[in-house]
């Protein structure tokens, strides 16, 4: 150990660590993984296929099963993605009922 790295406590392993570990180690614990309806990973600019028929409250209308949308936007809710349909402003989808294409 020299004297001028940092080291803290990880409480969750029970050892010392470089500052800079726990650091990277605090970040990736923000990050949220959102899933689609059969487990895939979904990432920002994802394409997604509805998998049931679904009522869009406000709008009057409803998106039928097999609609593609397309460039999801992640909102850092692990059930939610940001969506843009046309016609349809502020669009948010619940991830269970999408599936990754």
């Amino acid at each position: 150990m020299s004297g001028d790295d940092e080291y803290v406590y990880d409480e969750a392993s029970g050892e010392w660590i470089p500052a800079a570990d726990a650091a990277a180690k605090a970040d990736a614990a923000d990050v949220v993984e959102v899933r689609d309806s059969v487990g895939n990973l979904l990432q920002d600019g994802d394409q997604v296929t509805l998998i049931k028929d679904l009522t869009v409250k406000g709008a009057g209308q409803t998106l039928k099963r097999g609609t593609l949308i397309k460039s999801i936007r992640l909102t850092g809710d692990a059930q939610e993605i940001d969506c843009k349909f046309d016609g349809i402003k502020g669009l948010v989808l619940r991830a269970e009922f999408v599936r990754k294409r």
